[in-house]
């Protein structure tokens, strides 16, 4: 039998909230990376940007860093959405 827990309750709702906002964050951010795919796919440019990648990590890194959060997990998470908006330039860039 549970009991309820109104701080734990609380405290779970709020989380429920940052995942939602981080859906649609996240929905935001894809919306623009497949607007970007398209036009480098037009432009001629190459799916990936290595260069632009690491300066990315590196900033993501420096906002981990500033707000107390572990810089190995943000760069991991970011590392993982740049993977996959490369996998999704490439298939643009296929369908060309």
């Amino acid at each position: 039998m549970l009991v309820s827990d109104e701080t734990l309750n609380g405290y779970r709702q709020s989380i429920d909230n940052i995942d939602a906002a981080l859906v649609f964050l996240l929905a935001e951010r894809f919306k623009v990376t497949k607007a970007v795919g398209r036009y480098k796919a037009r432009a001629g440019l190459p799916p990936a940007d290595p260069g632009r990648e690491e300066e990315q990590i590196a900033r993501l890194r420096g906002l981990a860093d500033d707000a107390q959060l572990d810089a190995d997990f943000s760069e991991k998470f970011l590392r993982f959405i740049i993977d996959e908006v490369i996998r999704h330039h490439e298939r643009v860039r296929e369908a060309e």
